[in-house]
């Protein structure tokens, strides 16, 4: 299987590593030079590219599969259509252009398209209602992968995930410092983010479909944090209200509705596709990091 990641950061270099033990090949697509040295410690092969430069897309050979793994650097809305929605198109463009069509696309998305459901569950038959700018551009994207791709002879899979940790972003002190706001945590370690695409590549599931990549076990966040303070040997932290953080008057309009959505996520989609977890649920996935932070503390 020949593979190609465009935006090979914190998911797609995970992806890259296990598609390359799993003896595919794999070509890398960053813009920096410290991108591409990540993408060459992978085993994958690094190429210098941009998503919105449709030109230096021909840098990449044929492959059967290109998965669009772009970040957007965190920035606003309009970072965020020209990653995702006009990069998303650009490359589709591209790649369907060629000779030689890849297979299918597979894009990585976020829950956030889903908005508030008041804390009840949602899973990949759920209408989306994104509340803010940015979290609408991720649905419009979600309709490029499976609708546009699909006009111009492609396959596309949307790849929905949680919030993503794993090791450089456990953020430990967040929870153990805080004041911790109420709500749900939806969570999904890298190495399952990546092995959930690798997965779906590798068994041809879920083509011209959507599928939700999250772990087994939505949790309240002050639950989170107090058995996350118990498990590293510290005090349990402050809990505040989602009113008592609404109060504090420094939010911008995106933290905002960011507190007011409130959802769990379920996996039972990609639990029924046969994808077996590493990291089922929080217990096993922050263990190493806990480990670590009890080894530094005492």
């Amino acid at each position: 299987m020949r593979v190609a990641i465009l935006g090979c950061g914190y998911v797609g270099l995970e992806l890259a590593r296990q598609l390359v033990a799993d003896g595919h090949d794999v070509w890398g697509v960053r813009r920096s030079d410290a991108g591409l040295d990540a993408v060459s410690a992978t085993g994958a092969t690094a190429i210098r590219a941009d998503v919105t430069d449709a030109e230096s897309l021909e840098n990449i050979p044929d492959v059967d599969h290109v998965v669009f793994a772009a970040s957007s650097g965190g920035r606003g809305a309009d970072a965020a259509r020209r990653v995702f929605v006009e990069g998303l198109r650009t490359a589709i463009d591209h790649f369907a252009a060629r000779d030689d069509v890849p297979d299918r696309v597979v894009y990585t998305s976020s829950t956030g398209v889903y908005g508030d459901h008041g804390g009840a569950f949602v899973d990949e038959s759920t209408p989306l209602d994104p509340t803010t700018d940015k979290t609408r551009v991720l649905a419009e994207a979600e309709r490029v992968a499976r609708e546009y791709a699909a006009e111009c002879g492609l396959d596309g899979t949307v790849a929905r995930f949680a919030g993503l940790y794993g090791p450089d972003r456990y953020r430990l002190e967040r929870y153990l410092t805080g004041p911790v706001t109420e709500g749900y945590l939806n969570m999904v370690h890298r190495d399952d983010a990546a092995g959930a695409v690798a997965y779906l590549l590798e068994t041809d599931r879920a083509r011209d479909d959507t599928v939700l990549v999250v772990d087994d076990e939505p949790v309240s966040k002050h639950a989170f944090a107090d058995w996350l303070a118990d498990e590293c040997g510290v005090p349990r932290p402050e809990k505040q209200s989602k009113a008592d953080r609404l109060n504090d008057g420094d939010l911008s309009e995106a933290a905002r509705r960011r507190i007011l959505t409130s959802k769990r996520c379920s996996n039972e989609r990609l639990r029924k596709l046969g994808y077996e977890f590493t990291f089922p649920t929080y217990r096993a996935g922050y263990r190493a990091a806990i480990d670590a932070y009890r080894a530094n503390h005492h």
